[in-house]
């Protein structure tokens, strides 16, 4: 994997912070568990602790590249793996509320913390002494009688060192510190572009005429007269690009300009050829990212990044998304036609937009299998999906999910839960943080903000763990209620979640996640695989006014719909995924307009006008800002995968087979201990078979 120590460098800025002794990052915190204090933890005290977290683990890099005694996997390979762990808990801490409960200043601090993040990067990476060192000990690998998670602690260290230019000469090394310090500032403020677009009063869009909203159902009509009066508009509604307010308008609203307005909001910001605008930053990292490939002897940076993935390089990937593809466009298509036919009905003679699809989509599920997303999203209450999520966590697994009351946390909407075996051992600390707010990124995420690791005693310090949502805020004297997506995204983070809450390794950057990107999307959408199986359902999904059950009828609607639509799911995704390969694959930038970019890739892969691209690349955080780049088509090829895992457990006609579950528990206590592949193989016995996925999704018998 090619992951530096760490990804981050701008350019230094105000905010002198006072260096008070007392500072609660920086001191052991007196909390339950040692979670964050993050109660007592004030603005003035990130850049103190950042300052001395970053000296102190040069301070232990020194000592091991200064260390006498001849190389050995201790005290090169463990020691290195061991060290920043202060560092650990700052970054851990700042990011994971940077992200969720953000401001101005906050941002401020991230420009001015992330070049000194990016140079303790580069400084341990570029250390010729340490390489030399990590190498020593390389060579020597086979000689050593170390175990397979010895060796993959190893192998993966001198990856790292190579793959991130510790074998590159020195000019080269200097330029490559120059475009990681650039990069990382352009990735930075990229997101915080898309954050700025998504609250800007420009795309604000309030609603004084109740007749525009007819069709939309009463609780989204409740939310965004809340929105609105909170932002001082009472008596008229509010409706923003956040996908929880203008979701239902492109599912119910019969105003179709209204419709078209909310999702050119969502689907051009940061294409405004303003402050905001990010195509010359997409445009300066792809001419970095390109210099960056050439540095490494790869002609795109999609070959670069892909080396040390399950993919290994682009044409293992194109071939991959084009065996899904032309299957799920030719869906598309079919399902385009059954559309346009519901539009003919009510418009003669205009063709099926975009801003169409949902609206007629949910006429056509209604007509076709009597389902009405309002009529279920009652019995979806988040509290009651949650415990369903953690139901299922205890049935495959064994493990308990305790509610923890006055826990120290960053916003009063986070809540925290205590994760134990059966025995009452502890597994480890998981915070869930749901509702958006002004300072939160979209979407939805898994963070660690403490590894599990082994230290030098043994101790097995468990995990912190964080799921992060965007859902809709509970409107008033009513609790929050999910969409069918938002309870598939619930189950989907707490997969990612048990993943590194599960994680038995010895060493920190191979605990949790660690993993190759084509392959962390595994544990994730494999969860989602239960949200909407007939048993699962009954244990959670209750009428929040009635107490009632799910009734079966409603239940048998939800599965015989499960395969509606997904040409459309399945091509919106796919068409990002080709976009990211498009983009990753240039050897030059020269000349590079990103719109006309983005259509000529649309139109080489046949993308039909009635569906946009899940990102366009404007607002493509995954791709220009988290890490994810040449890595998108991670969730299909992982999809392959959970399809496959999932069929394991129907094969056995019980989805808590104990002994699957077992095989599957041991895949994610591993980590990145293992290479992926003999891993899945060691669970499943044979390669997974793609034809599990395209028939989940009603493409083949």
């Amino acid at each position: 994997m090619k992951k530096s120590l760490f990804l981050g460098a701008i350019a230094m800025t105000l905010l002198a912070c006072n260096r008070a002794d007392n500072n609660p990052l920086l001191d052991q915190p007196n909390t339950p568990f040692g979670v964050p204090a993050f109660d007592q933890i004030q603005l003035g005290h990130y850049l103190p602790a950042f300052d001395a977290a970053i000296e102190e683990q040069k301070a232990e890099v020194d000592a091991i590249v200064n260390n006498e005694a001849e190389p050995t996997f201790e005290n090169t390979i463990v020691a290195l793996d061991r060290s920043g762990l202060l560092l650990d808990r700052v970054v851990g801490v700042f990011f994971n509320v940077l992200e969720a409960d953000g401001n101005d200043d906050m941002n401020l601090i991230a420009e001015t913390v992330s070049p000194m993040l990016s140079e303790l990067g580069d400084g341990i990476i570029l250390n010729d002494k340490l390489f030399q060192r990590v190498k020593f000990v390389y060579d020597q690998r086979d000689q050593l009688g170390l175990n397979a998670e010895q060796m993959r602690l190893l192998t993966e260290t001198y990856k790292n060192f190579a793959d991130n230019g510790a074998n590159l000469p020195e000019d080269k090394k200097e330029r490559l510190k120059e475009i990681n310090q650039e990069l990382a500032l352009l990735s930075l403020r990229f997101g915080n572009n898309v954050v700025a677009e998504t609250n800007s009063e420009a795309v604000q869009r309030f609603i004084s005429d109740e007749s525009l909203l007819a069709g939309l159902p009463e609780s989204a009509k409740a939310a965004a007269a809340e929105e609105a009066a909170a932002a001082g508009h009472p008596g008229e509604w509010l409706f923003t690009p956040k996908r929880t307010s203008f979701t239902p308008v492109l599912q119910y609203c019969e105003n179709r300009e209204l419709r078209k307005q909310l999702l050119m909001d969502y689907t051009t910001r940061a294409n405004h050829d303003n402050e905001n605008d990010n195509k010359a930053i997409i445009i300066r990292e792809m001419e970095l990212r390109i210099e960056k490939a050439k540095l490494f002897g790869y002609d795109n940076p999609a070959d670069y990044i892909l080396a040390d993935c399950m993919a290994k390089n682009h044409q293992t990937v194109d071939a991959f998304l084009q065996s899904v593809w032309a299957p799920s466009l030719k869906a598309a298509k079919r399902e385009a036609a059954e559309l346009q036919a519901l539009l003919d009905k009510d418009l003669p003679g205009e063709k099926l937009q975009p801003w169409d699809w949902w609206f007629y989509a949910e006429k056509l599920r209604k007509a076709k299998y009597a389902l009405d997303e309002e009529e279920i999203k009652p019995y979806f209450e988040l509290d009651n999906v949650r415990k369903g999520a953690f139901g299922v966590a205890t049935k495959l697994y064994g493990v308990q999910f305790e509610p923890l009351k006055d826990m120290p946390v960053y916003n009063p909407e986070v809540e925290v839960f205590k994760v134990t075996e059966a025995d009452g051992s502890l597994v480890g600390i998981l915070y869930t943080d749901y509702f958006p707010r002004a300072g939160k990124r979209p979407g939805a995420w898994m963070n660690q903000i403490l590894p599990q690791y082994i230290d030098a005693e043994g101790v097995d310090h468990r995990p912190v763990i964080i799921n992060v949502g965007n859902f809709n805020k509970p409107a008033a004297g009513n609790p929050s209620l999910l969409s069918m997506d938002d309870v598939e995204t619930l189950f989907h983070e707490f997969g990612h979640a048990l993943h590194g809450l599960l994680s038995k390794a010895h060493y920190k950057s191979l605990s949790g996640t660690n993993t190759p990107r084509d392959f962390v999307e595994l544990p994730s959408q494999f969860m989602e695989n239960y949200a909407y199986e007939p048993e699962v359902l009954k244990t959670y999904a209750f009428h929040y006014q009635t107490g009632e059950v799910i009734p079966d009828e409603l239940i048998a609607k939800i599965n015989a719909a499960g395969k509606f639509n997904q040409g459309f799911v399945t091509t919106e995704l796919l068409s990002a995924s080709i976009l990211d390969m498009d983009f990753h694959e240039l050897t030059t930038a020269e000349g590079l307009d990103v719109n006309a970019f983005e259509q000529q890739s649309l139109e080489k892969m046949g993308m039909i006008d009635e569906i946009i691209v899940r990102y366009r690349p404007t607002f493509y955080n995954h791709i220009f800002t988290t890490g994810y780049e040449a890595g998108y088509y991670s969730y299909t090829w992982a999809a392959v995968l959970d399809a496959d895992a999932f069929a394991a457990f129907k094969e056995t006609g019980n989805l808590f087979d104990e002994a699957t579950a077992a095989r599957f528990r041991h895949l994610l206590e591993q980590g990145g201990t293992r290479d992926a592949q003999e891993l899945y193989l060691e669970f499943r016995g044979k390669e997974a078979d793609p034809k599990n996925l395209l028939r989940r999704k009603g493409f083949i018998d």
